[in-house]
């Protein structure tokens, strides 16, 4: 039996918005071959548009509702919250809108919720100027974020807030990064074109392209015998940085799913070992399977260990580091436009708590570093509380530690490290700073 689009994105909103379930995480499950590419399409508009727009449709369904759903039927009030959807912010005609997702019933088994979702969202169509403009008094509705976030981030950038809301309300372009050992960028952005795929390469990363239109990775030419890798230019900006050479020994710490790792091995293929290190065993296996996918030859120059990186002697033999990059969990305010559920997930108190953990692996794993040695740390968080400012308390509690200025033109210069910001140059946000021992003058060398 075809899946019903609809009625899955409703199953599928429900296990985010009710019971705290990552959306990746659902969708991934919820994908089949039975789905075709259209409805595949739909289901993914459906989830990700209501995650980004899920204030001001939970306030239409506050003002629209009688009474509020019971807990066992909110995947019909989910189905409600993707039927406004549809007619706010899709371009299917409206009469199709409210058709199909009335139809959803059946498919959720629920034939009771066609009146009502039918009744609903056709006297929103009747009164809907005026609700839409009552509730954009709200600036929860106005700029769909949590109050709290919204707060965190106009304290954050006072003349740039608005521009990184309204940035993490659109959809993120897709982006690769093109390995070198299969093509140039030039050849590759050939095959697109023959494709049918319009693009252009990236501002600053040598690698990278960016399409003009998403589509499924399945369809990109040699993708899967390894010719690119999703992601965006934030991301790929972060190698350059760690001054790679050969012969060195490389710890890529919290390192799943391997895409700076691979990453790594592309811009210095001399390199004489890279550690590998995760604490999540599903997550690390990626990591060898993106590296095979890549058709990179280094596989035994690459050292899996499954570990908590803070515990040091459970996995670490000894030797130190000549680079060490941490690219450390954080809550990800930076690619809220990949993820809209990030900001109806974290909390105001998970920022503290991600900036212990961060701080926590800082002074873990400086000590393993060699004194001609730097280590890059990295987010992709707009908060300066795990960024600049949690640099800056490293720092005081390591008098022999330093950070050295990035001569970077992308992003915004700090007092310690560089920053981008969501929609600048049509990247992700992402914090950058690179560490060194006093008196070791790796900028020279950058």
């Amino acid at each position: 039996m075809i899946p019903n689009p609809r009625a899955l994105a409703a199953t599928l909103l429900a296990k985010v918005i009710t019971e705290k379930q990552s959306l990746t995480a659902v969708l991934k499950n919820a994908f089949s071959d039975h789905l075709t590419h259209q409805d595949r399409a739909l289901l993914q508009a459906l989830c990700y548009g209501v995650m980004r727009y899920l204030p001001q449709l939970q306030l239409l369904a506050q003002q629209l509702l009688s009474k509020p759903l019971k807990a066992k039927d909110q995947d019909i009030y989910c189905l409600l919250l993707s039927g406004f959807y549809q007619l706010v912010h899709m371009r299917i005609p409206a009469h199709a809108a409210v058709m199909e997702t009335v139809t959803a019933c059946d498919a959720l088994q629920k034939t009771w919720a066609k009146a009502l979702i039918n009744g609903v969202l056709r006297r929103f169509l009747r009164e809907q100027e005026q609700h839409l403009t009552e509730i954009d008094q709200n600036p929860e509705v106005r700029y769909n974020h949590p109050r709290w976030l919204i707060d965190a981030i106009s304290a954050a950038w006072p003349e740039q807030w608005q521009n990184i809301l309204h940035a993490n309300n659109q959809q993120a372009p897709l982006t690769l990064r093109i390995n070198p050992r299969h093509n140039s960028v030039a050849d590759y952005l050939d095959l697109l074109k023959q494709a049918g795929m319009e693009a252009q390469p990236t501002r600053y990363s040598p690698q990278g392209i960016q399409l003009a239109q998403a589509v499924e990775v399945s369809l990109l030419p040699r993708f899967t015998d390894g010719a690119a890798t999703v992601q965006d230019e934030a991301g790929q900006l972060a190698i350059p940085l760690l001054d790679l050479k050969p012969g060195q020994r490389i710890l890529d710490a919290c390192a799943a799913p391997g895409t700076k790792t691979s990453h790594i091995f592309e811009v210095e293929p001399d390199v004489a070992e890279v550690i590998a290190l995760d604490i999540d065993p599903h997550r690390l296996a990626k990591i060898g399977a993106t590296i095979k996918r890549m058709g990179l030859p280094e596989q035994d120059r690459l050292k899996l260990i499954c570990a908590d990186a803070n515990h040091i002697k459970s996995w670490w033999d000894g030797r130190k580091f000549d680079r060490i990059l941490i690219d450390a969990p954080c809550s990800a305010t930076g690619v809220i436009r990949r993820h809209p559920d990030i900001k109806f997930l974290k909390r105001p108190s998970d920022i503290a708590f991600l900036a212990q953990q961060q701080l926590k692996l800082l002074n873990s794993l400086w000590p393993l570093l060699k004194p001609e040695g730097v280590l890059l740390y990295t987010t992709c968080s707009v908060l300066p509380q795990e960024n600049s400012l949690l640099v800056e308390a490293f720092l005081a509690g390591q008098n022999k530690a330093q950070s050295v200025s990035i001569p970077a033109q992308y992003g915004i210069a700090q007092t310690l490290g560089r920053q981008t910001l969501p929609g600048m140059d049509n990247r992700d946000g992402f914090y950058y700073c690179v560490l060194c021992f006093e008196k070791n003058d790796v900028n020279n060398s950058m």
